[in-house]
């Protein structure tokens, strides 16, 4: 299997993501609720994680189940995470991970920058975005030319970052945390690419 698929209970808007996915090839986790969400798209996952406090299905017999503690340190998404990276992955996917409640936004969105702190490869699909996290290096966009894609630090006061096929055209130009200089720039080309040279940074995506 060639990447993980972590599936979260916040509401979903990544339709098109979900099309996209090759299941077949993916290991399927489910945080909790996002169980739910599984089977609302006919998705039968490899392993189901989570203290269940809001999950309404009833858990199936037949899928490895781990269940965590209430009073825990990591999310549930988190945990899944976790999980993965013990199991070997390095590509990731979450789905389920924006919207509803903000502070489980925000703390995937930190999950986000752990995986990039592995080493890892991931995107966070949901309510008609895309989220990448770049601690320095490149990040290719193909065939999404219109689309709007923002740019902020995170977990740092600021980045330096260099833009190649965007409507607003950076070179080596820091981005600050309390100035968003980096908000809705344009994809003018089928093969954008965005450069972070130093610091990190959130890349939004809207689709």
């Amino acid at each position: 299997m060639n990447q993980c698929v972590i599936i979260g209970s916040a509401p979903s808007g990544e339709d098109n993501v979900f099309q996209e996915i090759d299941w077949k090839n993916s290991f399927v986790i489910c945080a909790d609720g996002g169980l739910d969400l599984a089977i609302s798209k006919n998705i039968v996952p490899n392993l189901i994680i989570g203290d269940f406090d809001s999950v309404q299905s009833e858990l199936p017999n037949e899928i490895e189940t781990i269940q965590l503690q209430v009073e825990k340190d990591d999310t549930d998404t988190m945990a899944a995470i976790r999980v993965g990276l013990q199991r070997g992955f390095r590509e990731f996917v979450l789905l389920g991970a924006l919207g509803g409640r903000f502070d489980h936004s925000y703390a995937n969105l930190c999950a986000l920058q752990y995986l990039a702190g592995q080493g890892c490869k991931a995107m966070m699909a949901g309510q008609g975005c895309r989220v990448f996290l770049l601690n320095g290096g490149r990040l290719t966009l193909s065939m999404l030319k219109g689309k709007t894609v923002s740019v902020f630090p995170f977990g740092t006061a600021s980045c330096t970052v260099s833009y190649d096929g965007l409507k607003y055209p950076l070179t080596e130009t820091r981005l600050f945390s309390d100035y968003a200089l980096g908000v809705s720039n344009v994809i003018l080309t089928d093969e954008a690419k965005i450069m972070v040279h130093d610091g990190s940074a959130l890349i939004i995506v809207l689709t």
